[in-house]
């Protein structure tokens, strides 16, 4: 019986630091019915009661979770979870990598070009006399 106590309070202790780390970690909009100092005082002067008390009531809860009517609040706008999922994210480095390409080769016409003149211009060895 005093391992199931000891027990016991281990959980109460663990759950109230939870809460408190919660409480404290929470933002200012995200708490709810009470402020955060009263908050944290009914955690701390009742551990077991003030911390499901603030795990149910005390903080918004994430968007598509029931609240305490039993509804669900409709979830937030699917958006891409990776830059790599984003399809926008792809067109526009698609569009850089092309541009980038494009430039690159105009760089290499251009110095082909000059090379192609520099042997042009350059005395062709056939037309000297041999010594």
């Amino acid at each position: 019986m005093a391992r199931l106590s000891v027990l016991l309070f281990l959980v109460q202790i663990v759950l109230a630091v939870f809460a408190l780390i919660s409480c404290l970690s929470a933002d200012k909009e995200k708490v709810r019915a009470l402020p955060r100092t009263i908050w944290v005082l009914i955690i701390l002067f009742f551990p077991l009661v003030g911390s499901i008390a603030w795990f149910l009531v005390g903080r918004e809860r994430p968007a598509g979770t029931a609240g305490a009517t039993g509804t669900a609040r409709p979830a937030a706008p699917a958006r891409p979870l990776a830059p790599d999922d984003d399809p926008e994210f792809l067109a526009s480095l698609d569009e850089r990598s092309r541009r980038e390409d494009q430039e690159r080769l105009r760089l290499w016409e251009e110095d082909l070009r000059r090379r192609e003149e520099e042997l042009r211009d350059r005395p062709d060895d056939r037309d000297r006399p041999e010594v």
